[in-house]
């Protein structure tokens, strides 16, 4: 059967009435209970039939009481595969399948008016991206309670006292001054958990979550597993997407592996991930960082080299250990609309040294973005001082600091939102390298290449805008923005959070050796504990604005001795393998 998807609204259609009894073969003989799921030969392309499809003779099913995790690398056609299942695969889509059925019924039939009834009350949708998924125009708190106001018989009391239960549930804290926040007041893990509250305020059946734990701490990760475990009843059924391979060994009852469109490997969870068959299975479980991946390349991709061209010429470096950034007391506290003030950092000391990576863990809302945003001088400190390279940042007039920031550069969460839209490959980086004081000529020419070939890049994506790029592809552009100085220290915010495993391997990979062949020195935030674990020298933990420990990452992940940072290892799930 062929469908074609259109964004207009399409032409009612009849509803295929309901079987008793799942038709078909695969199923017990045509006998049993109806799979909520029942996908087989599903293909999707876009622009034309004769398109390369971007999901190729997908088949599975999901049953009420199962959870089923697609997993795999950007681009492997997941996120496609379940906004098909909701009916919003998108303009031009063209879609064809031996069955495609919501409970029975044939859902490629369904017209936008029984879509409409369906998404958010009988299936949940947690999409990816917080941010663009929330109404930026209101409160959370409303946006909460929409589908409640749709789909649910309450008064308006009833609806604001369940859209604070139901945030209290995914671990928001103080729900009744977070119901006023608009978006871009929450942190990216409070947007997590509140898209999440929304997709289940109405009890849906089918709950679909894409990378429902991307954003958020292990302390708060845990907590959202262990809602959607509690929400896979017998009378319900979760499909999660994911590269977090942990997460999905602690919750999936079976897993499905894609790779370019196709199912490569499907099977239950433990056989998969602790035996698996195909390679490209082998592959995604190696690229996993832990405390065994440490001092190992977690990708086959070759190391990065610095070139010999003729316009390389970095700086003098200072020596392995001599501290670059000093930083000493630092407080910052904001009032809240609700007239509240509030510690973000709190009397907070550091140092880092030269070629060394300063890891900074603990949970949304601890001070870990507001302690990098006061040491790359972006926040004041009501107190408390920053030191860079000997220097003390509020004694420096703005040209000094200027001058200074050259040293200093950071890799942002999301790339893409730190991108100028209009501008292309090229402009990005030549506008740092004018910023960076590289003349125009051959010497920013051959400096521009050789900022691509230190990050991997192809020379031909320099047309190209950063929309038009992969996850990773982003990623590499950003840190090639911050190369572009010849820094000395980079601040990475969450760089690989948003990435799937075999990305984010390559990415770390390539940061690794970056660090090694130009003696970087890494500030890094992650709330991926893994991640912090593979590549870090000494860790900070922080809570509430403190820190509460801080040491070399043996000594904090082997003999932590403050009780937070024993909670938030014990949060984090493990993945055995075959080779455990």
């Amino acid at each position: 059967m062929t469908t074609t998807a259109s964004a207009r609204e399409p032409a009612p259609r009849e509803q295929a009435s309901r079987t008793s009894e799942a038709p078909g073969p695969g199923r017990g003989g045509g006998s049993g209970p109806v799979p909520l799921l029942d996908v087989a030969g599903l293909r999707v392309r876009f622009g034309s039939r004769t398109a390369q499809p971007v999901v190729d003779d997908v088949s599975f099913t999901l049953h009420r009481g199962e959870c089923l995790a697609l997993v795999g690398e950007s681009g492997s056609g997941k996120s496609v595969t379940a906004r098909t299942l909701v009916g919003l695969t998108g303009a031009g889509a063209v879609l064809e399948h031996d069955r495609l059925l919501f409970d029975g019924e044939d859902s490629s039939r369904f017209n936008e008016a029984v879509w409409r009834r369906i998404r958010g009350s009988r299936v949940g949708f947690v999409m990816q991206d917080a941010l663009s998924s929330l109404d930026s125009l209101r409160p959370v708190g409303r946006e909460i309670a929409e589908p409640l106001r749709l789909h649910a018989p309450m008064t308006k009391e009833q609806r604001e006292k369940k859209v604070l239960d139901l945030l209290t549930s995914v671990g928001v804290p103080e729900p009744e001054f977070r119901v006023t926040q608009y978006p871009h007041e929450l942190s990216g893990g409070l947007r997590q958990r509140a898209l999440i509250a929304s997709a289940i305020a109405c009890d849906p059946e089918l709950i679909i979550a894409d990378e429902p734990t991307t954003a958020l701490d292990a302390t708060v990760a845990a907590q959202v597993v262990d809602l959607l475990r509690e929400l896979k009843t017998a009378d319900r059924a979760l499909l999660v997407i994911s590269h977090d391979l942990a997460m999905i060994a602690r919750i999936a009852d079976r897993v499905a592996v894609m790779r370019a469109g196709r199912i490569v490997e499907q099977g239950p969870t433990e056989r998969v991930l602790r035996n698996p068959v195909h390679p490209y299975t082998r592959e995604l479980l190696a690229a996993v960082p832990s405390a065994a991946s440490r001092a190992t390349r977690l990708s086959s991709a070759p190391p990065a080299t610095v070139g010999t061209g003729r316009s390389t010429r970095l700086r003098q470096r200072p020596d392995r250990g001599t501290v670059l950034i000093e930083a000493t007391g630092l407080k910052r506290s904001y009032k809240g609309r609700d007239g509240v003030t509030r510690k973000a950092v709190d009397d907070v000391s550091f140092t880092l040294a030269a070629g060394e990576t300063l890891g900074i863990v603990g949970e949304s809302g601890s001070g870990k973005t507001t302690t990098a945003r006061i040491v790359l001088g972006l926040e004041t400190a009501e107190s408390g001082a920053v030191t860079l390279r000997g220097r003390r940042w509020g004694t420096l007039s703005v040209p000094e600091q200027r001058d200074e920031r050259r040293h200093l550069q950071v890799i942002h969460q999301d790339p893409l939102a730190s991108f100028d839209p209009r501008y292309t490959v090229e402009r990005v980086l030549t506008e740092a390298l004018r910023v960076a004081r590289v003349p125009r000529g051959p010497r920013r020419r051959d400096r521009l290449r050789e900022l691509l070939d230190l990050v991997q890049l192809d020379h031909g994506l320099l047309r190209r805008r950063p929309i038009e790029l992969s996850g990773g592809q982003r990623q590499r552009v950003a840190i090639a923005r911050a190369l572009a100085p010849e820094p000395e220290i980079v601040v990475c915010d969450e760089p690989v959070s948003a990435l799937d495993v075999s990305v984010q391997a390559r990415i770390l990979d390539l940061l690794t050796d970056l660090q090694r062949e130009l003696g970087l020195a890494y500030l890094f935030i992650s709330h991926d504990l893994g991640v912090i674990h593979h590549l870090s020298d000494r860790v900070l933990v922080m809570k509430d604005g403190a820190v509460v420990e801080s040491g070399g990452v043996e000594e904090i992940f082997d003999r932590p001795a403050h009780p937070y940072t024993r909670t938030l290892l014990s949060a984090v799930p493990r993945l055995t393998t075959a080779g455990d």
